[in-house]
Formats: C-alpha cells, structure tokens, sequence
C-alpha cells in the first residue's frame, strides 16, 4: 500500500512570538484492500511514529537551511518535555545512587535538628542550675556547683559538641550531593541534545543513502532504456540502410519503375525524411540511369 500527503496549502504565520507555519493537505493511502483504490488515509499516514519521524526530519532541515543561510553552527535545543520521549533522571543508575546518598544523609540531617531542638530544651535546664548557683562563704565570686550539677552541664556540652560537628559534616555533604545532582541533570540535557543532533544527522545519512539508492535505481533504468532504444536505433537504421539501397537499385532499372522511385525520393527529401545531400546522390544516379537508358546502353554495370 503506497502513502503519500497531498499538501493544498503552506503558509507561515506572524501572529505570535515565534514565526510558524500552517499546512493544509489530504493524507492519502492507495492500493488498499478494501473500498476505492484511492482513499484519504489519516490515520494510515499519520501514526505516532511516522509523525515522529517527520518531526525530527523537519528540525535537522530547518536548522541546516539556518547554518547554511547564515553561515553558522548552531543547533537546536532540545525539544520539550511531553512533545518526545525524555530518558527519566531514574534511568541513570550514578544518579540514582547518589541520590539513595542523598536521601540517607538527608535523614541523618533531620535527626540532628531532631538533636538541636533537644538540645534548645536542655539549654533551658542549664540555664536554670546557673541561676540556681550560689556563692562561696569566703568570695562572692565563686560559685558552689553540685556534682550533679556539674555532670548534668559536662554532659550537655559534649551533646552540643557532638551535634553540631555531625551537622557540620551532614551539611557539607548534603551540599556536595545537591550541586552533583544538578550537574548531572545539566550533562543530561547535554546528552540529550547531543543525541538529538546525532539522530538528525544519522536520519539524514538514511535519507541521503534511501536517495543514492533510488538514483542508481533509476540510472540502471536509464541504462536499460538507452540500451533498448540503441537497439531500436541500430534495428531502423538497418532499415533505412536496406531501403536506401533498394531505392538506388530502382533507380537503375527500367524507366517506368526509375520514375516511381525518384518520386518516392522526391516525396522522402520534401517530408524531410532524407536529407539534401542524400537526395543528391539519388538524384545523380538517376540522372545517369536515365542518360544512359536513353542512349540505349543498358548493359553497363553499376557500383553500388
């Protein structure tokens, strides 16, 4: 079944920020099994793929016109997420762990706010075993602090201590993870259009290659009609060769036949079928056959 889209109509449109063209046309299927020969075939033409397809042969063209309009490089960005297929994020397996890290460490850094809000609460009680702190008898100075005290603030300060070196370390490589995901996604869109390039390119090679095959097809077509028409060509000038010579013999023999011939020379060289020089050379041996025959000698020989 042949394919094909008719196009009625192409205009480009100015109406809105990007310059876009508006196409008219009737998708058409032949040769199918059922009903006419030649039907509109929408949904025949135009399947995801083919569609695809179409799409990513008019992007290679028209930044190819605008490099060669221009003289430039550029190529195109690429297309929007929803419009083609996107690789997901998901599928690049040095991401995803990373990002399993990612959410590990993440985890690690709520419970260490978990630790700090504990922490804001202890402060609350130290705050309150300083306040409750009394002075020595000998210098109003000094302070008197329990033992129980005294292990409850050591305590404290270790416990801050510990936090906040574990934060620290949770912050600089939750940063360090964040700033590797967005270079990755950033190489990933660079290999999103650097295969986007590479597809438009090898689809052209295909299309070029699908092109060269074509023409050679039609040069041996070519060849094979030449060959036959340099038959045909050699098969009537064989003829015309035969008829020539049947002619001048014609023309030797006796005069009612000599004057049929050089009739029909006559006729040949006024329709253009023989050429002047041609006619001339039936026109002499005619004249010779016709002095002769009207000498009576009729028994010379003739070169032909």
């Amino acid at each position: 079944m042949l394919l094909a889209f008719k196009i009625a109509s192409a205009i480009i449109h100015y109406d809105e920020t990007s310059p876009h063209l508006h196409i008219v046309g009737v998708p058409i299927k032949i040769g199918g099994k059922n009903g006419m020969k030649k039907q509109v075939g929408k949904s025949d033409v135009f399947t995801k793929e083919s569609l695809r397809k179409l799409q990513d042969k008019m992007r290679m063209l028209c930044i190819e016109s605008f490099n060669k309009e221009y003289n430039l490089t550029s190529s195109l960005k690429g297309k929007k997420k929803g419009r083609n297929r996107d690789y997901h994020i998901t599928e690049m397996d040095d991401y995803m762990e990373m990002k399993e890290h990612l959410e590990k460490n993440q985890e690690r850094l709520e419970i260490a706010n978990k630790k700090a809000l504990e922490l804001d609460n202890h402060t609350k009680e130290v705050k309150e075993i300083i306040t409750d702190l009394k002075t020595t008898l000998t210098s109003k100075e000094k302070y008197v602090l329990k033992q129980e005290d005294k292990e409850k603030l050591v305590s404290y300060i270790d416990s801050v201590s510990k936090t906040n070196e574990e934060y620290k370390k949770i912050k600089t490589l939750s940063v360090t993870l964040n700033n590797v995901d967005t270079e990755i996604k950033e190489n990933h869109d660079k290999i999103k259009t650097l295969t986007e390039n590479n597809e438009a390119l090898t689809l052209r090679v295909e299309t070029l290659t699908k092109n060269i095959k074509s023409k050679d097809e039609e040069i041996e077509e070519l060849k094979e009609e030449n060959h036959s028409l340099k038959n045909t060509l050699e098969f009537w000038k064989d003829k015309f060769l035969r008829v020539m010579s049947l002619i001048k013999d014609k023309l030797f023999g006796k005069e009612k036949e000599r004057e049929k011939y050089f009739d029909v020379s006559k006729d040949l060289y006024k329709k253009g079928i023989i050429k002047e020089d041609t006619f001339n050379e039936l026109k002499d041996k005619y004249n010779f056959s016709k002095e002769h025959n009207d000498k009576g000698k009729d028994d010379f020989e003739i070169e032909i």
